[in-house]
């Protein structure tokens, strides 16, 4: 894998050495079947499990198959050998957003676009559960058209991470980028600490400088803990009302991803590309007017829908826990159904009413949380095919054994009418 020129499981040429980590390294490489150019990252088995770093690798894989947007780098597959695991990613090639402002601060506009890009990304990430947990230049990068990426999930954290009070409890991140609640080590809300990130970002993009800086980390910490930031005065009035608003030491008050989306200094430059986007679909209009009404209807009802490579990370060939280890069982059940999701998340809701737990819906996303005193039930429908789901039942919290016993002695046999097979 080393070698240049090394063909990698007789689909990937293997290119020059682009960088390394602590854990890893990265090359260039060329898909032999597309001709696609492509980054694999190269773990190393024996090191990961030496530290104890299985699960943030697991975690990373299973935070980036569920994730697919224009301003993330994209994973493209998973593959692993005895000694090695290979993350095999979209080839970023126009390097790190640190770059650019190493050598001072970048015109307003540019500062814009790429905060821009960073939100709407984060934004998406927490729509889908995920908070990235270590926000900073080094882990944004650009592609040739100068679009942000960010990349970098081996500090992310899923939904389910978190304990039973809701909260986050892991200190991790840069010093300088991390929000003051995960500083305070009382557990925190990973989405509003990616907002205090994006907004030091942000403050690095105009100024050209940290927001926060002290040699002394405890004093640094104490600077954060009381949002100490002095603005430099060529700072637009608009940009440092929205930063006020991010840098606010209290989590619960502190501006949303949605509300920093509709800010006015955010929107600028956005107005014109939606209005742009809207007059093509204008001139599109009459072509699906007789249809329109119908599909609009139908697309508000469906769920998200399965790409190849997710369905087959959802399969029990694609565990991750063989990549590491054999015999771990894992607290996740999967049954595919013809029913209709509406029909789907209406049949979890009556169960769980009639088991005495404290449902929750999300419709928008097409989960139904399952709640009792001794656990936690999630189900989430996907659609692999026009009335053809797949439907995963996980613990999200609680006791393993009480969730175990609930699935089988009353949730499978209450879903036997809706489905068609288990998994």
């Amino acid at each position: 894998m080393e070698k240049k020129g090394s063909v990698l499981m007789l689909r990937y040429e293997v290119g020059k050495f682009l960088g390394q980590g602590t854990f890893a390294k990265v090359y260039h490489a060329r898909n032999l079947i597309t001709g696609d150019s492509v980054a694999i990252k190269v773990i190393d088995k024996d090191r990961i499990l030496k530290v104890g770093m299985t699960e943030q690798i697991k975690r990373e894989i299973s935070v980036m198959r569920l994730l697919s947007h224009p301003n993330i780098v994209e994973l493209h597959e998973v593959m692993a050998t005895k000694s090695k695991i290979y993350f095999v990613m979209e080839h970023v090639k126009g390097g790190e957003l640190f770059n650019k402002v190493s050598t001072g601060k970048l015109r307003e506009d540019v500062a814009r676009k790429y905060f821009q890009q960073l939100v709407r990304a984060i934004d998406y990430c927490h729509s889908r559960g995920v908070c990235h947990r270590d926000l900073k230049p080094e882990n944004l990068l650009l592609d040739e058209q100068g679009n942000l990426k960010v990349s970098d999930f081996g500090l992310s954290a899923l939904a389910d991470s978190r304990r039973q009070d809701g909260l986050l409890h892991t200190t991790c991140g840069t010093p300088a980028y991390v929000a003051p609640e995960v500083i305070s080590r009382r557990g925190y809300d990973g989405f509003k600490a990616d907002v205090w990130s994006c907004g030091v970002i942000l403050f690095v993009l105009l100024a050209g400088y940290l927001p926060f800086r002290d040699s002394n980390l405890m004093e640094l910490y104490k600077k954060i803990g009381k949002a100490e930031v002095k603005f430099p005065n060529w700072l637009a009035p608009g940009a440092k009302r929205l930063l006020k608003r991010i840098f606010d030491p209290n989590p619960n008050t502190r501006v949303s991803t949605e509300k920093i989306m509709k800010s006015s200094w955010f929107r600028k430059g956005l107005q014109l590309q939606d209005e742009e986007k809207e007059s093509v679909d204008e001139e599109t209009e009459v072509e699906v007017e007789t249809s329109a009404n119908a599909s609009a209807e139908k697309e508000k009802n469906r769920c998200r829908n399965l790409n190849a490579f997710e369905i087959i990370s959802l399969s029990t060939g694609f565990d991750l826990s063989g990549l590491f280890e054999k015999g771990e069982e894992k607290e996740e059940m999967r049954f595919t159904s013809n029913r209709e999701a509406s029909e789907i998340t209406e049949k979890l809701v009556e169960i769980g009413k009639e088991l005495k737990m404290k449902v929750r819906k999300k419709e928008q996303e097409w989960r139904v949380t399952m709640s009792a005193e001794a656990t936690v039930v999630e189900a989430e429908v996907f659609e692999i095919a026009p009335s053809y789901h797949m439907v995963v039942l996980k613990k999200s919290g609680g006791d393993a054994a009480e969730y175990k016993r609930v699935m089988k002695e009353s949730i499978r046999p209450a879903l036997i009418d809706i489905v068609l097979a288990w998994h």
